[in-house]
């Protein structure tokens, strides 16, 4: 038996929900995705998945083995991968996509940092402030900001978003500035419409608290947001990368010191690790090592 190949097949069927599906990702039947599945229950040992007619689910043992089986990929993979990133130099074009701030204080200069030092490569960029179908839209990497990613996809860490309470001095000086988070309930509060809609998390003294806001304005392009907060509108939680410059210069206030609102991943996400081309692996190599030079990131 292929033990990996055994392997792989468990994992998708988990994560496919069936043995049919399994077998339609994999390119089998499904008569040998159950072949496998039984030969590696055998070799285990022990019974992996509750199988009925309408539902699988995974035993005890199956938990343990689905974490052991997706770390075992995912090392295997990268051992396949060692020749190719030790002949082959990047080449070739990545597509990218970004929500809009993210690409103003990353993806941009990296690119062009990126590009510069290898001349063969070319990289496309889409801007969206929403979660897209990366094999639809024919995407090789999504740098996304969120602590919910999605299972069937793969995805590196490359840093940490942190946020920050803001307004302008004219919004403060029109209105009370807050002193506790519940304040915030009393304010007219700029919302995102991916993020924090309704619902502003914080760590602070007191522990983990949350605070329902509401204003007269939400988007879903946070950099609208950030124009609206500059021009007094209201409070708006921003990301610190992006109002960094603007805190410094007094066109924004910082609020709540205290308090530090939910901190997020910085993740670059892609469709598989198998085959990864050696242009992509650069890259994000490349963005690791940048951001983690820049403290704004850690």
């Amino acid at each position: 038996m292929d033990r990996l190949t055994a392997l792989r097949v468990f994992v998708s069927v988990v994560e496919q929900g069936s043995l049919s599906g399994a077998g339609e990702r994999l390119e089998m039947s499904r008569a040998m995705v159950s072949r496998y599945l039984a030969e590696l229950e055998r070799w285990m040992g022990a019974r992996l998945l509750h199988r009925t007619t309408r539902r699988l689910s995974l035993t005890g043992p199956g938990e343990e083995a689905l974490n052991r089986a997706r770390a075992m990929l995912a090392l295997g993979e990268e051992m396949e991968q060692i020749a190719i990133r030790g002949d082959e130099t990047p080449k070739g074009q990545l597509r990218i996509t970004s929500s809009y701030s993210l690409s103003d204080a990353l993806l941009v200069g990296a690119a062009n940092e990126y590009l510069a030092l290898y001349p063969d490569t070319a990289i496309d960029i889409l801007l969206l402030d929403r979660t897209v179908n990366l094999v639809e839209e024919r995407i090789d990497l999504a740098l996304r900001i969120t602590n919910d990613l999605d299972p069937n996809l793969v995805a590196r860490r490359l840093g940490t978003c942190h946020s920050v309470v803001c307004a302008s001095p004219a919004y403060l000086a029109r209105h009370p500035t807050p002193q506790r988070v519940q304040d915030l309930a009393l304010h007219n509060c700029l919302t995102y419409t991916y993020f924090g809609k309704s619902l502003w998390e914080f760590q602070g003294p007191g522990g983990p608290q949350s605070v329902p806001v509401s204003g007269n304005l939400s988007a879903n392009i946070s950099n609208l947001l950030l124009n609206a907060t500059l021009a007094g509108a209201g409070i708006s939680l921003q990301p610190r990368y992006s109002v960094v410059q603007h805190l410094a210069r007094g066109e924004l206030v910082a609020l709540l010191p205290e308090w530090q609102p939910k901190r997020l991943g910085v993740y670059g996400v892609y469709g598989t690790r198998k085959q990864m081309s050696p242009l992509l692996r650069s890259f994000l190599d490349f963005l690791v090592a940048r951001m983690a030079e820049d403290s704004l990131w850690q």
